[in-house]
């Protein structure tokens, strides 16, 4: 059964969301009528995504931004609001991930890396989303902790912290806006079927047969799944939902 949405006159932003799940989101936004606001690093890239969801008949802009960077991230939410007049939803999507390694052997730089992006781009989205959220009288954040924010996995435990914090900043600010018609909360994809999922395979970060091993469905997560999954918490449908963690990972982390 196919689900639709509404989002008739909103307008959402995606971090990230020139490839993978972020792509996939902003063109079901478009698709369900609202305004999308598309970010992402490199331009060339971030090009051709909003153009295509203009080509489809949506409405889109493309704004290049370091998440990392709290003062590019106020700035991309004024533009977003000086572009369309308000701000509705936000699914904050970008992230990293780097090879794995014993804890023991992984640097300082790195591990200040994962810190740099996973977290203060969550923390960035949920200070500048709500502040104009709030002169509004409503609107919706899903935050992408994937299930790194859930379990724990040997060798990446960096990336596993960082993740798990995001969850904890998502529910704590949830309770900060619950009585303003404002919800924070997350979806936690599993391994979904991303150019980055494609590469980390292409270099032998990830090995297929394990994957689905690991899998109780058998099968890789597409980002169509992800994308109406975060629909989902920004609509009507979640209303009564807010601070929760959504899991969408085939079964995974009911192992």
């Amino acid at each position: 059964m196919d689900v639709t949405y509404k989002f008739e006159g909103k307008v959402q932003l995606v971090t990230g969301g020139n490839s993978g799940m972020g792509f996939a989101t902003a063109k079901a936004f478009a698709r369900a009528d609202a305004a999308a606001t598309v970010t992402g690093l490199d331009q060339e890239p971030l090009d051709r995504a909003v153009e295509e969801i203009r080509s489809a008949g949506g409405k889109a802009i493309g704004i290049h931004c370091d998440v990392a960077d709290e003062a590019q991230f106020a700035d991309m939410v004024a533009r977003a609001v000086a572009e369309f007049g308000r701000l509705d939803a936000a699914f904050n999507n970008a992230g990293i991930q780097v090879p794995a390694s014993d804890t023991a052997d992984q640097s300082a730089e790195e591990y200040d890396r994962f810190s740099a992006i996973n977290q203060p781009a969550v923390w960035a989205c949920m200070k500048h989303g709500p502040r104009q959220m709030r002169e509004q009288g409503s609107g919706a954040i899903v935050n992408c902790p994937s299930t790194g924010g859930v379990v724990g996995r040997a060798g990446i435990a960096a990336y596993h912290g960082t993740k798990r914090g995001v969850i904890g900043l998502m529910r704590s600010v949830a309770l900060e806006y619950a009585d303003r018609d404002i919800r924070i909360n997350a979806v936690c994809p599993g391994t979904i079927d991303t150019p980055m999922v494609s590469n980390m395979l292409d270099k032998g970060m990830l090995n297929m047969d394990d994957l689905l091993r690991d899998l109780p469905m058998k099968r890789l997560g597409t980002g169509d799944e992800t994308a109406r999954a975060v629909l989902w918490l920004c609509s009507s449908g979640s209303g009564f939902v807010t601070g929760h963690a959504l899991l969408v990972d085939g079964g995974f982390t009911a192992q």
